[in-house]
């Protein structure tokens, strides 16, 4: 969430900026806000001036009872300004939750840095990487690459009983693909916990609104949300699945006030991920880069205002630490401000390249969300001067397990159809170096 104070003091500049997210409507109702602003400063003013001439009658009645005067309409007097007060206070509330809601709708600034687009076609390459080095494109294969589903189903990908199980955009894994999705995870966790220092969580899958509400995902992406129900308890309040980990990583911290010797803190956790994908009906339908349920390892960093960017720039070698050890060519570009997400202020995703479908696709994204989730959450911690101030949040994929998965079958395939394993992964899978059906 934005600070008022920024709206309030310069908000033609708050509007310049959220204009560089390039939305084909505007994000901020100025004529409207600016109405609830002065309504609210009226009400306010118009309190102070109410609260005073009350103050000054009850003395008066003091000095009438001490003269032995009648106080009768004097009271009456008060009892009057006390019924306006509580009307005021009543509409200074409904205003207060009119601004709040404004506010919750509002994006986060994009930072100076971050180029100016419309969509992805303005995101700016920053470099790429194989395994031939940095810098270099992906060598193409000698023989003509199939798609992560015509190798993973002999492997064991299953997308017919996960339609019959849940529908679409479901996967069922058994045998050799199981193995290898499950040693993407332990290996992604054990990188980042022993080489990167994250600090290895389980978090629960079903988190309240306001947990949601603290990051971001509410109440824009309400629809692109599975919500849960606790045995149809209509009055039961509202609680969801995750979207991502780093919800409740992220949200371990609200409402706390941190020492400063405690940050950085390096979170880290796989967990499944649950997304209705209510935006993006007819995308990505074959196959598992696109699904409802998919898993994920997540880093979520929490740090100092002053830290936040060189810790941006660290999650991303994190990420790709990932990619060069599994030998998977990819690509790291800075995102536009139309490309950006809600909450960002800047964000890198990192790219493999996926031979079958001769592009690079989206699997890790690593934002610098700086206050705007920490002020919903109220998460601080006590600066030099000893005084509470918000931290700034950090999260990045470490990486999308499933879209790892189907690069590693997309690039280290064979001619026979078998999958040669990446050295750093075989520990994983009991030494195995080829996976075969």
């Amino acid at each position: 969430m934005l600070d008022i104070n920024l709206l309030r003091k310069d908000l033609d500049a708050v509007v310049a900026k959220l204009e560089r997210r390039k939305s084909p409507q505007p994000f901020l109702d100025v004529a409207a806000f600016t109405a609830l602003e002065t309504e609210r400063k009226q009400i306010q003013v118009r309190t102070e001036e109410l609260q005073a001439k009350r103050n000054s009658l009850s003395k008066q009645i003091g000095q009438l009872k001490a003269k032995g005067q009648d106080v009768a309409p004097v009271m009456a007097e008060v009892a009057g300004l006390g019924d306006e007060l509580k009307a005021a206070a009543e509409r200074l509330e409904q205003v207060q939750a009119a601004l709040n809601a404004t506010l919750m709708g509002l994006p986060n600034l994009p930072q100076d840095e971050v180029p100016v687009g419309r969509d992805e076609t303005g995101n700016v390459e920053q470099r790429r990487w194989s395994p031939a080095g940095p810098g270099t494109d992906a060598a193409p294969l000698p023989f003509t690459p199939r798609d992560h589903v015509d190798l993973g189903v002999p492997l064991g990908l299953d997308f017919d009983t996960a339609a019959k199980l849940s529908g679409s955009r479901f996967a069922f894994l058994r045998g050799p693909v199981a193995r290898l999705h499950r040693a993407l995870a332990q290996f992604m966790l054990d990188v980042q916990t022993q080489q990167h220092g994250y600090t290895e969580c389980y978090t629960p899958y079903i988190v309240n609104q306001e947990v949601l509400e603290g990051t971001g995902q509410l109440p824009k992406f309400k629809d692109d949300m599975f919500w849960v129900s606790r045995g149809g308890d209509e009055t039961a309040p509202a609680q969801y699945l995750i979207s991502t980990s780093e919800i409740s990583l992220t949200n371990s911290v609200r409402e706390q006030i941190l020492d400063a010797a405690q940050l950085p803190i390096k979170l880290t956790a796989h967990s499944p991920c649950f997304r209705s994908e209510a935006g993006s009906a007819g995308r990505d339908t074959r196959g598992m880069i696109r699904q409802h349920q998919f898993d994920k390892v997540e880093m979520v960093q929490i740090t100092t205002p002053e830290q936040s960017d060189a810790a941006l720039q660290e999650m991303v070698g994190h990420a790709e630490r990932i990619l060069q050890l599994l030998q998977l060519p990819y690509r790291v570009v800075l995102l536009c401000t139309g490309d950006m997400g809600f909450g960002a202020a800047r964000t890198y995703d990192l790219e493999v390249w996926l031979p079958a479908q001769n592009t690079y696709r989206e699997i890790s994204s690593c934002s610098n969300c700086e206050a705007f989730q920490a002020r919903r959450m109220q998460a601080r911690f006590r600066n030099a001067a000893g005084k509470p101030e918000l931290v700034h949040t950090l999260n990045g994929s470490g990486l999308a397990v499933g879209r790892t998965l189907v690069a590693v079958l997309e690039n280290h395939q064979q001619p026979d159809g078998s999958i040669a394993i990446p050295e750093a992964l075989r520990p994983y899978l009991g030494g195995q170096a080829v996976l075969r059906a």
